[in-house]
């Protein structure tokens, strides 16, 4: 039995944001950025692929779902938007970094739904005709998605902890889901 999967995008001139429940694919969004214009490709990824041969002048950054957060375990994310949203915002994001840093193109996917421990939760790639421009691009798209794209994510702890909600911020606190629970049955 296939499971449906769930995909919406929007896009502009070498601009493409997108948002899915599937597990994401490196290599598509890297193919969506590579240009003989460009000299340089960056690409954030949530965890390395090891089976993705990687060109010279690929920058690759890594990082991962932790299995923790704060000293606790955490079995899964959960990440949840309005999409119609947080598409206009990821556009938005795109087309500012994609002029300010003269990039080629840049394309940002992001998961919703469970994401595994380990598996990739966004993918943002970025060229542009010289690496500190694709790098730099690189960066600011993350770090501006994460502070501005109305993305939010569930970290479901073990045990009888439960979960917290929280903006898809770094370090940001979040709600006790047992205390969002509570404030709607009182």
């Amino acid at each position: 039995m296939s499971e449906q999967s769930h995909f919406e995008e929007l896009r502009d001139v070498n601009v493409w944001v997108s948002l899915t429940d599937s597990k994401l694919d490196i290599a598509w969004v890297i193919s969506r950025v590579k240009s003989p214009k460009a000299g340089a490709v960056v690409l954030f990824a949530g965890t390395p692929c090891p089976t993705l041969t990687l060109a010279p002048s690929l920058i690759w950054l890594s990082g991962t779902t932790r299995d923790n957060f704060d000293g606790k375990p955490v079995t899964h994310l959960e990440y949840s938007s309005y999409a119609p949203l947080a598409l206009k915002t990821m556009l938005s994001i795109a087309q500012s970094v994609k002029e300010k840093h003269a990039l080629t193109a840049i394309s940002m996917v992001h998961r919703l739904g469970v994401v595994p421990i380990e598996e990739e939760s966004i993918l943002i790639a970025v060229s542009a005709p010289h690496r500190q421009a694709a790098w730099k691009g690189g960066e600011e798209a993350l770090e501006l998605c994460k502070e501005k794209v109305e993305i939010w994510k569930l970290e479901e702890f073990g045990g009888d902890e439960g979960g917290v909600w929280r903006a898809n911020q770094d370090g940001k606190g979040g709600v006790q889901v047992e205390s969002l629970d509570a404030s709607h049955h009182g």
